[in-house]
């Protein structure tokens, strides 16, 4: 996979919620050894993956919006650049995520 193959919902998160899905990964799912490896209790890793999973869930509902739908048409009908594009939905969410 190259990085134009990312999926956005990736790309919204930071890389301490990476590292702690790797972490989870390589521990089989299991949210007691990733508590374990954290030194944290399981409650706070459930918050921790709670968190992610809101982040991912916000992400995925921004990618179906109308306008976001419509510049990535724009841009497969070569009405715009794919740059373009991307500078587009870019700006349009970092304006939305200041709301």
């Amino acid at each position: 996979m190259n990085k134009d193959e990312v999926p956005a919902w990736i790309l919204s998160l930071n890389l301490e919620d990476v590292e702690f899905i790797k972490k989870f990964i390589i521990s089989s799912g299991s949210l007691k050894e990733v508590a374990k490896d954290y030194k944290v209790s399981y409650p706070t890793v459930r918050i921790r993956v709670d968190r992610i999973i809101q982040k991912i869930e916000m992400n995925t509902q921004l990618e179906n919006e109308p306008l976001i739908s419509y510049i990535k048409q724009l841009a497969i009908e070569d009405r715009i650049s794919v740059d373009d594009a991307k500078k587009l939905i870019d700006k349009y969410k970092f304006e939305r995520g200041k709301r």
